[in-house]
């Protein structure tokens, strides 16, 4: 983490220190007063409800080394140690990010995409770290706030850093993009996350492209192929060295997938490649050829690749796999959901043998649109061999609404706990069950509930 002086601190940002402090050291930071540790950096937000600088005296006799204020609050008489003052705590934060990423100089890899961001970002740290000191966002760490406090974690040792970028707008990502300045930038698909705020999945497209925007000359930006709707914003990149994964015969790496087991799928990459994943989803193979394509741009061996990939673990709730004491297959991917990760997940489950039982809640933030699509992963079951399907919430009532008719059971649910009882009483030995919603619905409820 970050551990330099404040006379540093003012090298790289504007500010004012008083004098008699620059000798004095921060180390490491955070934005919660009730988590500091001794010489932490406090950075203090004017909130709509709370204004963190009334916790900048206490920040400091509880051991910060320093804390940052915006010029012009009042703070308590009685403050003693080190205020780094700045016109907005926010922008210092984020300015005092890019200035010490530049200091430790790893290199950057920034990840974006409607689905599949976390997963990719774990993949690409199981093929590098056995060759690269790497450190990677934590958690939902990918916004404003968490992505330069993910940058003023690293260890000055640090060779690579992966940084996930969210958004929910235009502009965010071109922010966040702004202040890594990636080696390597990454656009997983382009989906409907978001469509709320954005309109439309062209809307969707242009705003994962920002993070081209602050690619480094002769950067590399490996992308969704098989996506028309980012060839448009390709034209910009006249420097940058283009990869694009998928399906079709024209991407730059064309992965197809050999075989799909219980446990994971093996695939091929220019029918020259072959590799092994150990988690299920064949949607999976894009994510895994990407940080395939990033080890090989980094200089490691196929072989070591190979390895690597065949060990990787995700985040939870990904694809999560349990076996329960009567040989039930659970998969948990109740993180997240799309309609596209929707019918995704459809494909998985319907790969497999045995009874498929399909539960699957609301995705949310979808706008006005969020009936049609809901219905439109209802209709995809047609053909796809579901045995039983539960839906859960508001919306997936519309998912229930088309997709009763192309499975052999199905029931909607207003009441979680009633679905999961329900569900007790009809899973037998040998059943594989899908579990998946958007983050708010926590269907994790049902996985805890039958593992």
């Amino acid at each position: 983490m970050i551990n330099v002086t404040l006379e540093q601190i003012k090298h790289w940002i504007s500010c004012e220190i008083d004098e008699q402090y620059l000798s004095h050291s921060i180390n490491g930071v955070t934005i919660d007063s009730r988590n500091i540790e001794k010489d932490m950096l406090f950075i203090p937000f004017k909130g709509e409800n709370v204004d963190g600088h009334r916790f900048v005296a206490q920040a400091l006799k509880d051991g910060a080394g320093a804390s940052f204020s915006e010029k012009g609050t009042e703070l308590s008489e009685d403050i003693e140690g080190p205020i780094i003052w700045v016109e907005d705590t926010l922008k210092a934060l984020q300015d005092l990010a890019k200035a010490y990423l530049k200091y430790v100089n790893p290199k950057v890899i920034a990840v974006t995409g409607s689905n599949g961001k976390t997963t990719t970002k774990d993949m690409i740290e199981s093929v590098l770290t056995t060759e690269f000191k790497v450190k990677k966002t934590q958690g939902n760490y990918n916004n404003e706030i968490g992505m330069p406090l993910t940058i003023l974690d690293l260890d000055e040792d640090t060779e690579i850093s992966i940084l996930e970028m969210g958004m929910s707008g235009f502009h965010e990502i071109e922010l966040l993009s702004s202040i890594a300045q990636p080696d390597i930038a990454v656009i997983t698909n382009i989906g409907e996350s978001h469509m709320q705020d954005l309109g439309s999945r062209e809307g969707i497209a242009k705003a994962k492209s920002e993070i081209t925007i602050g690619l480094k000359e002769n950067g590399t930006f490996i992308y969704d192929g098989d996506e028309p709707l980012l060839k448009p914003h390709l034209e910009q990149l006249n420097k940058a060295k283009l990869i694009s994964v998928g399906l079709g015969n024209s991407n730059t790496l064309v992965c197809h997938v050999d075989d799909i087991e219980t446990k994971g799928i093996a695939f091929t990459i220019n029918d020259k490649e072959s590799f092994t994943l150990p988690i299920l989803g064949t949607h999976n193979m894009k994510n895994a050829t990407i940080a395939i394509a990033i080890g090989h741009e980094l200089g490691l061996s196929y072989e070591t690749i190979k390895d690597n990939i065949n060990h990787v673990k995700l985040t939870g709730m990904r694809m999560e796999r349990h076996q329960t004491t009567n040989n039930v297959t659970v998969i948990n991917d109740a993180y997240n959901a799309s309609p596209t990760s929707m019918k995704a997940a459809i494909d998985t489950l319907s790969s497999m043998e045995g009874r498929k039982i399909l539960i699957l809640a609301d995705v949310l933030e979808l706008g006005e649109n969020s009936q049609s699509m809901h219905e439109e992963v209802g209709a995809y079951l047609n053909n796809k061999a579901i045995d039983v399907l539960y839906t859960y919430g508001d919306e997936a009532r519309f998912i229930f609404n088309t997709g009763q008719n192309e499975v052999p059971t199905a029931q909607h649910f207003d009441d979680k706990s009633e679905l999961i009882k329900e569900l007790k009483t009809i899973v037998k030995e040998n059943d594989k069950i899908l579990v998946k919603g958007s983050r708010g619905m926590k269907l994790e409820e049902v996985v805890e509930a039958l593992i």
